[in-house]
């Protein structure tokens, strides 16, 4: 079973915090200073009151903290997932239709990053080497610094494209109509509520 430690402060102290795939545990040991083995969340959060109410009021602010974090963390995780599977979607498509036989590897990453950069620059109005240049201090590419919004809507233009590149439309054909589309999506993105509360607004 995998666990993940941490620790918080409470009232100035510190108090460990183990996660399991089951179970959360706070340290009774690190609260009372008894030898005891940590203890689930709920039987260390009424053993806290032992110490103080308000030590006990703070570790559960503490512990709220901590798991809200996490969550954000999580739900993260899933959309920029989200994205890098509907790309793998969409550069099957790539591949399966506009890739012609006996390519070099380098004409096929070629072929991928011009397909990348239709998505880009419908969306961004710049290609991954732009971005890069105008922020040659950040690390990683544009889409690693998109809002929540625009992944939803980077997303939904990589399904639509995958339909065009096998509608057999051409590159500049697609740009405009991912562009029109882009600026449709995100006029009604940015009031979705759904939207905002994955963004947390």
């Amino acid at each position: 079973m995998r666990s993940r430690n941490q620790t918080m402060d409470v009232i100035g102290r510190k108090i460990s915090f183990t996660q399991t795939s089951t179970e959360d545990f706070i340290s009774i040991t690190d609260i009372a200073k008894y030898k005891n083995p940590e203890s689930p969340a709920d039987i260390a959060l009424e053993f806290a009151s032992w110490v103080s109410v308000e030590f006990k009021f703070y570790l559960i602010k503490e512990f709220q903290g901590l798991k809200s974090e996490q969550e954000k963390g999580l739900d993260w995780d899933i959309k920029r997932n989200l994205a890098k599977i509907n790309y793998r979607i969409h550069t099957d498509a790539i591949k399966g239709n506009l890739v012609p036989e006996a390519l070099s590897q380098q004409a096929i990453n070629q072929m991928y990053a011009s397909e990348a950069d239709v998505l880009n620059v419908a969306l961004f109005g710049k290609t991954t080497s732009q971005w890069r240049a105008e922020h040659s201090d950040k690390s990683g590419n544009i889409r690693d610094y998109a809002n929540v919004t625009q992944l939803v809507c980077l997303a939904n233009m990589g399904n639509l494209n995958t339909v065009f590149i096998n509608d057999g439309l051409a590159q500049q054909e697609r740009l405009v109509r991912l562009n029109q589309i882009a600026i449709q999506q995100m006029g009604l993105l940015v009031e979705n509520k759904t939207v905002k509360k994955l963004a947390g607004k």
